[in-house]
């Protein structure tokens, strides 16, 4: 009689678990009993001084203590490049959201060209975070590149709202990116391909073929993406790009930035950023590591991630680290491990 029972409670609390398992994960994939399901998908009403629009969203998971919002870069690239995040942050349990920008290619896209401005994009992102149910207790915001300058602002003038900011290779200053794309990244190239590529700039013909074929070898696969076959995401994210808004904000060179951008910068104003923040560079990457570093010690309660053989796109060519790095500066937030 007492093995009996020693078996029977075997099974029940096998049973409990098993149970508690399976809610677990239902919890996890359910988005909205109410509505017609769609995996997570949502478009969001944004207002705007131009009128009502919408935006592109995907949810994952279902955690009330940790929300992530995604931003990608660009500006007017797409969430897809930021894909890979989805199998790390799912193991992880995050809840986390991929957002396309207002003009993004699953977003609404105006042609109303006084919409393209920083500050307008914030307000769009504190739009984004009242829809998603995010606030001081579990909302994280991940900028990545024009992202990072998203991200940045969004936390200058809404941090109160905020648990914590990462900022994937993004320097504080555009003028400072600029000096470093001249006076380092582009010495690094052969003389005779980087004045090839300074005489199109200068004539402007930027949709010569040649300006591509000159970049993609020498620039991209050496400062962007370092993976020899370059992911789907990423291959998806460039076919589209919204490049309207893409060159009156960043400019058409990549050699710094010369549109709407061109004077953006933070950098004195970094010391206010009061939340955990993690900023990340990389050996190869389009941004100075060192400045990376540097905007770690500038805010009150920084971590610095540096990825060795990463470039722009880290979390694609130096992924262990990179993803490794982000998941415990989130986890040791929420633990209270960063004060």
């Amino acid at each position: 009689m007492r093995y009996t029972a020693i078996i029977s409670m075997v099974i029940l609390l096998t049973s409990c678990k098993n149970e508690s398992s399976s809610d677990s994960l239902r919890n996890y994939f359910t988005y909205d009993q109410n509505n017609v399901e769609s995996a997570g998908v949502k478009m969001i009403s944004i207002n705007t001084p131009a009128g009502k629009f919408k935006v592109w969203t995907k949810r994952f998971g279902n955690n009330p203590k940790i929300k992530v919002l995604l931003l990608h870069g660009g500006p007017a690239m797409t969430h897809e490049y930021m894909e890979c995040f989805e199998t790390f942050f799912q193991r992880e349990g995050f809840e986390f959201y991929e957002y396309d920008q207002l003009g993004s290619y699953y977003s609404d896209q105006p042609k109303d060209s006084s919409l393209w401005t920083t500050e307008r994009f914030v307000d769009e992102v504190e739009q984004v975070r009242k829809a998603i149910n995010a606030d001081k207790n579990n909302f994280y915001v991940l900028g990545n590149s024009w992202g990072g300058i998203l991200a940045m602002e969004y936390a200058l003038k809404y941090q109160k709202n905020m648990k914590g900011l990462l900022v994937s290779n993004m320097m504080a200053s555009a003028p400072e990116y600029g000096q470093y794309a001249d006076n380092v990244l582009a010495k690094q190239m052969k003389p005779e391909v980087l004045s090839e590529i300074k005489a199109l700039e200068a004539k402007k013909d930027f949709s010569n073929p040649r300006y591509m074929e000159l970049l993609l070898p020498n620039f991209y696969k050496e400062h962007l993406c370092r993976l020899k076959e370059w992911p789907d995401g990423l291959n998806r994210a460039s076919k589209h790009v919204n490049g309207e808004i893409y060159t009156l904000m960043q400019g058409p060179s990549e050699f710094g930035i010369s549109g709407r951008l061109a004077k953006w910068d933070i950098k004195n104003r970094l010391h206010e950023i009061s939340v955990p923040t993690l900023m990340i560079g990389a050996k190869y990457d389009t941004m100075d590591p060192k400045a990376m570093e540097e905007q770690s010690k500038l805010v009150k309660k920084g971590r610095y991630l540096y990825c060795p053989n990463g470039s722009h796109l880290a979390m694609w060519d130096d992924q262990k680290i990179f993803m490794n790095g982000v998941i415990q500066f989130i986890h040791d937030v929420n633990d209270q491990k960063i004060e």
